[in-house]
């Protein structure tokens, strides 16, 4: 299967449409997604966000996309700011903390890591730059200190979250300032409050206000137009919104040529929060489930869709990945040994069936039915004894499960132990052929201590996993 050949489409969150993906420049893919406030530590809702934009990176990779991925840190924030304070500690140590944190959750998901992450506190000099660029163009005015974007002056605010001013002025989320000139404008600089951090500016002392800085990280790294911008739905405003009209003020181009965001984890059906309760970290769910399992759970519903949490649902997402780690065992076991062990051929209908959901608004809850589809394909050949199929299969499956979904399965044999049950089992048969079944019986024992199980087929016994 020829995949660069295979058209990508997707929903674009401004149009509201899905479209073909066609990127800026051939053969390569400028990708911004909006990163994490470090203030507290990595919870499902993080996770859901970073491993779909992790997903839709595999795929443009394997669409054979040059990506080149930026995702920022909002390190120096209120909620650092007041954690901090609450620590006795300065608001640098709050933020790398929960960097570290972030880090560490997301290398245990196998979420690949960006290009580049730059830090608001690094781009200071930059963000005062653009600032003043959009005071001088009358984009934005000085007042008592601060610095605010006249809304009103930008004809396209709204297009993204498809809003109307009227809408926002009757109790959309407008930040409260009696400094402002008008209640929908924001703040671009805000002036420096006491004991708080600040940096010096032609408007006096002071820090950016939040959307600033993902507009000038963006286009400082990709340039003042480029092809995708992403975060969680609850971003679409007023941040978004914002990005695109102070970006597009400054720069009089197109920002992002298109937008993804995907939707929340719930919890009876509500958006985790830590206000309403239901809030869990990721620590607290590793106590529980293996981060692979986390990850096909939260690769089991279409980004789309709302993804309710419940310990039900990550039991049944720990049977599925157990289902398929047995099958790449015994297929392991099967081949191990033979030419057809190393083998990298795919099945292309199969690989073809996998890709096709993927390009299709990254449908990976579509892309999962394939690969179990697969799964049972395979069992069904097993009993056959069909080893050059399995073979292929075994390659397909891994493709599609590790290298696209990123979803890694735990190695079901040490080095050195498929050699060893072989020899077991060849001695199991004689055992039994001389009617010695004490001595079978104990063979069988001493593999099952070793968390294996032998299932006697009328193709001869193989070694199985047992279920943890």
């Amino acid at each position: 299967m020829n995949v660069s050949s295979m058209v990508l489409k997707f929903h674009n969150s401004f149009s509201g449409q899905k479209e073909i993906f066609l990127p800026l420049e051939p053969g390569k893919v400028k990708m911004y997604v909006c990163g994490v406030t470090p203030y507290d530590a990595c919870h499902l809702g993080h996770a859901r966000c970073y491993l779909f934009f992790d997903v839709v990176r595999r795929v443009f990779k394997a669409l054979k996309f040059e990506v080149i991925a930026v995702q920022n840190f909002t390190d120096v924030d209120d909620k650092i700011i007041h954690k901090a304070v609450s620590l006795g500690v300065d608001h640098k140590v709050v933020a790398d903390q929960f960097i570290a944190d972030y880090f560490d959750k997301m290398d245990r998901l196998n979420i690949m890591r960006a290009d580049l992450y730059p830090r608001v506190t690094e781009a200071m000099d930059s963000i005062i730059e653009f600032v003043q660029k959009l005071v001088d163009s009358g984009a934005a005015y000085a007042t008592a200190g601060s610095v605010y974007f006249r809304v009103r002056n930008f004809s396209g605010y709204g297009l993204l979250s498809k809003r109307s001013l009227e809408e926002m002025e009757s109790g959309a989320r407008v930040e409260p300032d009696a400094a402002k000139k008008d209640p929908l404008d924001f703040a671009l600089w805000k002036k420096a409050k006491p004991n708080e951090p600040f940096w010096n500016s032609p408007w006096g002392p002071g820090r950016p206000g939040w959307h600033i800085e993902c507009s000038v990280m963006s286009t400082l790294a990709l340039g003042a137009t480029f092809d995708l911008h992403g975060g969680g739905q609850d971003l679409i405003f007023p941040h978004h919104e914002n990005e695109i009209a102070q970006s597009e003020s400054a720069t009089r181009q197109k920002f992002a040529r298109y937008w993804m965001h995907n939707a929340f984890v719930t919890v009876n059906r509500e958006k985790m929060s830590k206000s309403l309760g239901n809030f869990f970290t990721l620590g607290d769910i590793f106590n529980k489930f293996e981060p692979p399992v986390v990850r096909l759970f939260l690769l089991s519903r279409h980004y789309h869709s709302p993804l309710d949490f419940s310990d039900d649902l990550l039991i049944q997402a720990a049977n599925s990945y157990q289902s398929i780690r047995e099958i790449i065992a015994l297929a392991e076991f099967l081949l191990h040994g033979g030419t057809l062990a190393a083998t990298q051929e795919k099945l292309p209908d199969w690989e073809g069936s996998f890709m096709a959901a993927l390009s299709d608004d990254f449908n990976t809850e579509k892309a999962l039915g394939v690969l179990f589809g697969l799964r049972a394909s395979m069992a069904q050949k097993i009993a056959e004894g069909d080893l050059p199929w399995l073979a292929r299969a075994l390659a397909t499956l891994r493709y599609m499960a590790s290298d696209l979904l990123g979803v890694n399965f735990k190695p079901a044999f040490s080095p050195g132990q498929i050699e060893s049950f072989k020899v077991r089992l060849a001695q199991r048969a004689q055992f039994r052929k001389d009617k010695d079944w004490a001595s079978a019986d104990k063979l069988r024992l001493e593999i099952e201590r070793e968390g294996f199980a032998i299932e006697d087929t009328p193709r001869g016994a193989v070694v199985k996993t047992l279920r943890p």
